[in-house]
This record gives structure tokens, C-alpha cells and sequence, in this order.
């Protein structure tokens, strides 16, 4: 049932915008930056107040609004400020990865926003669905084949044979969008890298999680663990794809 939740939730996400998209997108962002700063504290709760978390959370969810409502030359110092507010009551061990998270959350959270409007509706999709289908084939195709693990001392359950699979499943769907005329050539090459980094943005989670000692992010979402569990491949894979938007190598689907 939360599964479904999810999903519906998900879905009015991104079928969203104007206000109501950086709202939510927002949100989510800071619900992922309080699960961050649990994690990069939590063996370590005499270095900040017990509030701390809630506090960062916040702020960067206000941040985010305030950097999608008022966009401008100032962005890059706003983003700063949850990393330097957390910066205190993170254990100095884990400073690093609270610095990076912090970034790439906002900024993949930046990315969705700035992709839904300047390219529409059909490349957010497009995107979304490459790392689901990317997810479920290596998931399924994993479980059923083995083989080598991927990345054993990070995420132990990840194998090859799956890794294959969701590069293979994204390389598919762009094939079919290209010769459906949907989109350009380009495409073939971006959906098999973004599927790589939703990848990837799961390893950096699972690397995260496995250097605290935690199975999961939260227990916010039951049967599911928190929203950095749900979201980290989308993040990952977000994140590259502005970056390629900011470059202007982001196919455009649909026209």
C-alpha cells in the first residue's frame, strides 16, 4: 500500500508545475537532507542539538523554493547554506559525504524542476522511465542470473548480469524513441549514461549507508525505508541529466 502511495504521489509530482511542482520538489529535497543529516550525526548526538536534523531539513527545503521562486546570480551562495549550518553538528568524519549528498541533492532537485519547464513534460518522463526500467530489469534480471557482483565491498547484492541488464533496458527504450522519431540519435547514447548514473547515485547511497552502519535511510515510508532509499538513483541520474541540460547535450523528446 505505501508502495502505491508512493507512486501516485510520485506521478502528481510530475504531472505538476508552476508553484505546486517547486513545492513538492522541495519538499522531497528537504525530507532527503534531514535523512542525511540523521546519518552523518546519528552515532554522534552530543555534537549537535536533537532538533538539528529538522532544523537542516527545513532550511534546505527553504533554500530550494526560495533559489526556484527567486532564481538568480545569488544561487550558488544559497545553496552553501545548509552545508554551512550543518557543517557543526555533522561528526567530522562524515563531513565530506554530508558536503557532496547536500550538493547533489539540491542540485538534482534543482535539475527536475529546470527540465520539467525548459524541456517539457516528455523528457522528465523519459528520464523517470529510464531509471525505472533500469532499476526493475537489474533488480529482476539479477535475482534470476547472478554472477560477479558489480561492486561487492559497497553493495554486495548488485551483480553484473543486472548492472547489463538496465543499461541494455535504457538502450532499448531510447532505440525505440529514436526510431519512433521522438527524438534525435543522441538519445541512444544519453539513455544507457543515465541509467549508469541512476546506478551510481544507488551505489553512493548504499556506500553511505554500509560506512554508518544502517540498512536504511529512515523508516519513513513503510516497507520502503526512507525517501533517499526511493530516490537515490532518480537523484543521480537527475543530476547528470541537468548537467547535460546546462551544456546543451540534453536530447528533447518529443520535440
Amino acid at each position: 500500500m505505501s508502495g502505491a502511495v508512493l507512486a501516485v504521489v510520485g506521478l502528481i509530482l510530475l504531472f505538476s508545475s508552476g508553484i505546486w511542482l517547486r513545492l513538492g520538489v522541495s519538499a522531497v529535497v528537504g525530507v532527503m537532507i534531514w535523512e542525511l543529516a540523521r546519518l552523518t550525526a546519528w552515532r554522534h548526538p552530543e555534537f549537535h542539538r536533537p532538533r538539528h536534523p529538522v532544523l537542516i531539513g527545513l532550511l534546505s527545503a527553504l533554500v530550494l523554493l526560495t533559489i526556484l521562486l527567486l532564481p538568480g546570480a545569488f544561487a550558488p551562495f544559497l545553496v552553501l547554506v545548509p552545508v554551512i549550518v550543518g557543517w557543526p553538528g555533522t561528526h567530522s568524519h562524515e563531513r565530506p559525504a554530508f558536503v557532496l549528498f547536500t550538493l547533489a541533492i539540491l542540485g538534482a532537485g534543482y535539475g527536475l524542476v529546470a527540465i520539467r519547464e525548459v524541456m517539457g513534460l516528455p523528457t522528465l518522463l523519459w528520464i523517470v522511465g529510464t531509471v525505472v526500467l533500469s532499476d526493475v530489469l537489474g533488480y529482476f534480471v539479477g535475482r534470476r542470473l547472478g554472477g560477479p557482483r558489480f561492486w561487492p565491498s559497497v553493495s554486495p547484492k548488485k551483480t553484473w548480469s543486472g548492472t547489463l541488464a538496465g543499461w541494455a533496458g535504457a538502450f532499448v527504450l531510447a532505440l525505440g524513441l529514436w526510431l519512433g522519431g521522438a527524438a534525435g540519435w543522441g538519445v541512444i547514447l544519453t539513455g544507457p549514461l543515465l541509467a549508469f548514473s541512476g546506478q551510481l547515485g544507488d551505489i553512493a547511497e548504499s556506500w553511505l549507508k554500509r560506512r554508518v552502519g544502517v540498512k536504511d535511510s529512515s523508516d519513513l515510508i513503510p516497507g520502503h525505508g526512507g525517501a533517499m532509499d526511493r530516490f537515490d538513483a532518480m537523484a543521480g541520474a537527475l543530476l547528470v541529466a541537468f548537467l547535460l541540460l546546462y551544456v546543451n547535450l540534453l536530447p528533447v523528446i518529443g520535440g
